[in-house]
């Protein structure tokens, strides 16, 4: 599956809720959202601009995958679909 083009930092943010991630803080145009798995904690930052570069969106959910242990592909169904 190919990375969606034209999503917004604000639109990652709500899909990556739906996994788990939860905003704990905000500064200036970025977000930061962290995910609490059993022992193990996992942030990340989100840029809230209209539309993410290919290159940032893609950073970010390698990220988020090996994180879940999963691959990139199946993170973009979980996401996107």
């Amino acid at each position: 599956m190919r990375i969606p083009r034209d999503v917004s930092g604000d639109d990652l943010t709500k899909r990556l809720a739906r996994i788990g991630y939860i905003v704990t803080r905000q500064s200036g145009s970025h977000v930061r959202l962290t995910r609490r798995d059993d022992n193990r904690e996992h942030s990340i930052t989100v840029p809230l601009h209209a539309a993410l570069r290919v290159g940032t969106l893609n950073s970010i959910l390698n990220d988020v995958a090996t994180h879940l242990l999963i691959d990139k592909t199946e993170l973009l169904r979980q996401l996107f679909e």
